[in-house]
């Protein structure tokens, strides 16, 4: 494929679309992480999380054929990511919160796992459009970036203002999460009927956000012990 060809151009629009359309779940996703830091620590949570997580997605779609390859990779992601989703729910809020080294790289860890668990399908699709142009897969990647930013800043807004806003966060997680299970080699044959794949999805996101809500609850119960 040469560069500056209309094949060229055709494969970049396609990859910068399958982007785009997974900018929606990353930008809640990194929002949600950067919410439980110090406010001082947010901007920059979200641009590094960001640039880790296109990194993260570069490297794992040159080694998208081996990643096709390993059989229950779906479904172990989808587990790892509802515990992902658990764990931002259960997160205490606190203004006493301090700025330190390991909660930075912890939530930048969290956002490279989780996007990572959330883009398999993406880097499947990036990889098949890109016909192994890896210098499409780059730009279409890195185009991305600016509105994943300002999307996560848009969600932090969002859940100050409406905390509530998390749970859907999360059940957007927990839906994403039973997508990638069904899929998973050892489960799709299982699953054949339309009917018991949606009732599997609504209710994995009943159990995430009613586990999520018992669990926040129980730690706002602890916090006000020692008030």
């Amino acid at each position: 494929m040469e560069m500056m060809s209309f094949e060229f151009f055709t494969a970049l629009l396609s990859i910068i679309f399958i982007d785009l359309v997974l900018a929606g779940d990353n930008a809640l996703l990194i929002g949600m992480v950067a919410k439980n830091l110090p406010t001082k620590q947010q901007k920059k949570v979200i641009v590094v999380g960001t640039l880790a997580a296109i990194f993260m997605r570069i490297l794992f779609t040159i080694m998208a054929v081996k990643l096709l390859e390993i059989d229950g990779l779906l479904f172990i992601g989808g587990v790892l990511l509802v515990y992902i989703a658990l764990k931002l729910l259960a997160t205490e809020e606190s203004n006493d919160i301090r700025p330190s080294a390991k909660s930075f790289l912890g939530a930048v860890w969290t956002i490279m796992l989780a996007d990572f668990l959330m883009g398999i399908d993406n880097i499947m699709a990036v990889a098949g459009a890109s016909s192994g142009n890896m210098l499409l897969v780059a730009i279409g990647l890195f185009i991305s970036i600016p509105i994943i930013v300002w999307g996560s800043t848009i969600v932090i807004g969002i859940i100050e203002r409406f905390p509530l806003f998390i749970y859907l966060g999360a059940a957007v997680l927990a839906w994403t999460a039973s997508k990638m299970m069904i899929k998973d080699a050892y489960v799709q044959p299982y699953l054949t009927n339309p009917l018991p794949i949606i009732l599997f999805q609504l209710l994995l996101i009943f159990i995430v956000v009613f586990i999520g809500y018992l669990l926040r609850s129980r730690d706002k119960g602890k916090s006000h012990q020692f008030e």
